[in-house]
């Protein structure tokens, strides 16, 4: 009987992808063997020594502490994709807020009375005037990614020129474009050529702080800036001065805080890019499947700490290691007397995780777990 423990509400949908005859599932367990979690913090949780698997019901992993969870042999999955359609609506959404000036316009309508209402909105509507989207450049900052990708075909079909800007994405993902879609290798032109900025890439070491003083300097005066991606991305110290001095018109953030909100030309939206019923239920699946592949077979699929590994069944018996990349698990495992039937392995930066399967007895393969370039052994 697998034992997963929940850190936040999942959908009953993904849930019902672990059947109840093999696996109990709760808030209040021990001895977990995994972990499902949205957006609860677990950088101060001390893990089970049972726990294999933590599997984020979204894209981001910020909560979960990697470097960890890799030493005490812990797989980590995130659920890539998952949330796309919902952020990409979002995305269009805050394109028009960003324009248009609707949320002033709202705003302003609630605060009227009376029987000359429909006077005053003639009199008062020239004060929310704001440009069409059709005909002005977006720049997509990770275009190749799943939200990124599709906010950059659902802007080009609403008649904008998209530039795009993804080092990691292949050069044939221009073939789904078409001619108003450029793409730039120089993330400096992306910001000197567009009209519309939209953020859709992690936050690393590389892309924190990526807008910032420097950077914005260089963009178009009046540029608006959508932020759905992650708060680190940009510098709020700088995005402010930019919007009072109208070098920013508008900067639309899906991450408030104290220092942005209420803030001349900010549009704060309330965390809710994956916030839709449709959304939350693929997530969950997604989780779900990941783990229970995970644990009842040990292979891999995104995976942000451990290298994406899967493995048709050829023994009675399968072993699977997460090590040093210097060590060979395989050999490891022969020089054991355990003839191995066929094996895989996979690597990942120093990780390297191997599947071995076998016909022969495997208990003496848990005496690996004592190596020190070995993190965790598994018999399945």
């Amino acid at each position: 009987m697998y034992r997963i423990k929940l850190f936040n509400k999942i959908a009953k949908i993904g849930l019902d992808r672990l059947p109840s005859e093999n696996y109990v599932i709760g808030e209040e367990m021990e001895n977990a063997d995994a972990i499902l979690v949205r957006s609860a913090a677990l950088h101060d949780v001390t893990f089970d020594k049972s726990l294999r698997a933590i599997a984020r019901a979204g894209a981001g992993v910020n909560n979960i502490p990697i470097d960890r969870c890799t030493e005490e042999g812990i797989c980590v999955f995130n659920t890539p994709g998952a949330n796309a359609n919902a952020v990409k609506e979002l995305a269009i959404c805050a394109l028009l807020l960003a324009s248009r000036k609707i949320v002033d316009g709202i705003l302003w309508a609630n605060t009227l009375e009376g029987e000359e209402v429909p006077a005053a909105v003639e009199k008062g509507k020239s004060a929310f005037v704001g440009p069409e989207i059709m005909g002005k450049t977006l720049g997509v900052v990770g275009f190749g990614g799943a939200i990124g990708k599709k906010v950059a075909h659902a802007a080009s079909a609403l008649g904008m020129d998209i530039i795009g800007y993804d080092p990691f994405a292949p050069e044939c993902i221009m073939d789904e474009f078409g001619d108003n879609v450029r793409r730039v290798t120089d993330l400096a032109d992306l910001f000197v050529d567009s009209d519309y900025i939209t953020l859709h890439v992690p936050a690393t070491a590389e892309t924190k702080g990526m807008i910032n003083a420097d950077t914005i300097a260089t963009m178009k005066d009046g540029v608006r800036i959508l932020n759905l991606s992650r708060a680190a991305l940009v510098d709020d110290s700088a995005i402010i001065p930019a919007l009072e001095c109208g070098k920013v018109a508008v900067y639309v953030t899906d991450f408030p805080n104290g220092d942005v909100i209420g803030k001349k030309g900010v549009i704060a939206i309330p965390h809710l890019g994956a916030s839709s019923p449709e959304s939350e239920d693929n997530c969950a699946v997604m989780a779900a499947d990941e783990v229970r592949d995970y644990l009842e077979c040990g292979n891999v699929k995104n995976s942000v700490n451990l290298p994406n590994m899967r493995m048709d069944c050829c023994g009675e018996n399968r072993i699977t290691v997460i090590h040093d990349a210097s060590f060979d698990a395989h050999e490891a495992i022969c020089a054991l007397g355990i003839k191995v039937n066929d094996s895989a392995c996979g690597k990942r930066g120093n990780i390297a995780y191997t599947i071995a399967d076998t016909d022969a007895d495997v208990s003496a393969a848990l005496t690996l777990n004592e190596n020190a370039a070995v993190k965790r052994v598994v018999i399945l």
